[in-house]
């Protein structure tokens, strides 16, 4: 088949197109004029508004309960999955924050890049929430070593090279055939990555463990819920603008993209968790990462991945509970709470 390759957009141009209908997604006329009065893809007017309502400082979360609960409270084998599932997310967002400008020089809808544009600044939110969690609970050298754990474990590295490589590949071929594996590996990383680690978690809180952390997950939850809806919304316009990416044997490579992500993901919970984390065992994370992965591929209009995994397992129903950052207050929280809407709006699908 052959490819569609992409130009990139110049910042500046004069005969662009500003009628609203000519708009398109990739390989648009774009003059890069922000007009938010003039939108093809109404949707983003809603995400604009529930992202710009997501924020919080990272630093002025508690932490103290944190401090005492990873040197004495948190198992042995808690620690090392806390150390491992953090050094594998401030991975994934710092990855994020270094790619989503790359993504920006194709997408011709400026409404869209404005969302991007959002989403890089909160991904780099993360990552120093993260640094903050490790600042604050390790020594400077065990924050260095979590940080670079892939440096030393395979697994760790295995799980970054997966996006990774993905990722590095649209910079050798600029085409729309590319550009959507990134989209579906941004997808996959949002939508099941994110997740799974967010509930190792919420399984410490639920455990009365960690407080801070916990709270932090919270409100990065909250942002990847919104991300999560972005790529979905660009990926169902792709398919409405540009149908020739998405042939029967195109949508099953993606379909074995996903799958893949998912098996990966299965890999690294059994290998991090195992069945030596209370509250969780080997095949409660296979159940739910499953579950995930059929709900982002019927997100997509790709139906299921795997049979029999439609509904979310009730031995983690839990999770959904824990990860509201508006139902469990905390003395942040309570001296904050007018400063944040609910998102249920954009997380009703997710």
């Amino acid at each position: 088949m052959e490819k569609h390759y992409l130009k990139m957009k110049p910042l500046f141009n004069e005969h662009g197109d500003i009628e609203v209908t000519k708009r398109r997604m990739i390989g648009g006329n774009t003059t890069n004029l922000n007009d938010f009065n003039n939108l093809k893809y109404s949707w983003t007017s809603a995400w604009y508004r529930q992202a710009m309502n997501n924020f919080w400082i990272p630093e002025e979360v508690n932490m103290n309960q944190d401090i005492k609960d990873y040197r004495k409270a948190l198992t042995p084998a808690e620690r090392r999955a806390y150390d491992k599932v953090l050094s594998f997310l401030v991975f994934l967002d710092s990855i994020q924050t270094a790619n989503l400008p790359g993504i920006g020089e194709y997408i011709t809808a400026n409404e869209v890049n404005l969302c991007l544009n959002i989403q890089t600044y909160q991904e780099a939110i993360h990552s120093q929430s993260y640094g903050y969690m490790l600042d604050t609970i390790c020594s400077p050298d065990e924050r260095t070593e979590v940080l670079y754990q892939w440096k030393e474990d395979e697994h760790l590295l295995a799980r970054n090279k997966f996006i990774g490589d993905i990722y590095n590949l649209f910079r050798e071929d600029r085409s729309a055939e590319t550009l959507l594996k990134v989209m579906i590996a941004n997808y996959i990383l949002e939508g099941i990555y994110f997740y799974s680690g967010f509930m190792f978690f919420y399984n410490l809180g639920r455990n009365g463990k960690m407080p801070g952390s916990v709270q932090e997950i919270r409100y990065i939850n909250r942002d990847e819920n919104t991300h999560l809806w972005l790529f979905r919304s660009i990926i169902l316009e792709l398919k409405k603008e540009e149908p020739e990416l998405f042939t029967d044997k195109a949508v099953e490579e993606l379909k074995e993209m996903m799958r893949e992500g998912v098996r990966q993901e299965i890999k690294w919970g059994k290998y991090i968790i195992g069945n030596d984390i209370p509250g969780l065992n080997e095949q409660m994370v296979e159940d739910y990462i499953k579950y995930l992965g059929n709900l982002r591929s019927n997100g997509i209009g790709f139906g299921n991945l795997y049979d029999g995994y439609e509904k979310e397992p009730e031995s983690m129903a839990w999770v959904s509970q824990y990860s509201n950052a508006n139902l469990i207050k905390t003395d942040f929280f309570e001296a904050r709470s007018t400063a944040y809407a609910k998102s249920s709006a954009l997380e009703d699908d997710l």
